[in-house]
């Protein structure tokens, strides 16, 4: 039996919600008030017994990438479950520097796997914990913004944030 911890904070880009394990580890978050498809986001055999709602830790990080600190989210701890190129891919993906991001195809040179560029748009579209593992850095070739689980105008808003485009409020 597993215990999580939810909590959703309000951010300028709508209410961001953090699934947290015990060990204040991020096993899910996103830009939702809606638990149940912060929960989904992890495979079943991954999902806690029980979630009860409460403060974590990474909420602090949360509010300090906001506030302009935008490295607060790096040392925050998360817990994935995937396979050996998964685990590695997001793993990159906290390596991508606010301001510099890469394309799919970048994001698959990266991975050692330069043909794999569908497998490393697979990587990002299955990241539970967005914005602590940043999947919103990995574009398409050319700049467009392809997917985000989240919506584009949130992805794009993070973007210019870590660009240091001033946000529309």
């Amino acid at each position: 039996m597993t215990t999580a911890t939810i909590q959703t904070v309000d951010t300028p880009d709508g209410p961001f919600t953090l699934l947290v394990d015990e060990e204040q580890r991020v096993l899910a978050s996103g830009w939702t008030a809606d638990a149940d498809r912060i929960v989904t986001r992890l495979r079943p055999a991954n999902r806690p017994s029980t979630v009860r709602e409460g403060r974590t830790d990474a909420a602090s990080a949360v509010r300090a990438y906001y506030d302009g600190e935008l490295s607060a989210i790096d040392t925050v701890a998360v817990s994935q479950h995937g396979t050996e190129m998964q685990l590695a891919g997001w793993e990159a993906l906290r390596r991508i520097e606010p301001g510099r991001p890469l394309t799919y195809a970048e994001f698959a040179v990266a991975l050692r796997s330069p043909s794999a560029v569908r497998a490393a748009a697979s990587i990002c579209a299955r990241n539970a914990p967005a914005l602590f593992v940043p999947c919103h850095r990995v574009l398409r070739t050319g700049g467009a913004l392809g997917g985000f689980a989240w919506g584009l105008d949130v992805k794009r808003a993070l973007l210019d944030r870590e660009a240091g485009v001033p946000a529309l409020v």
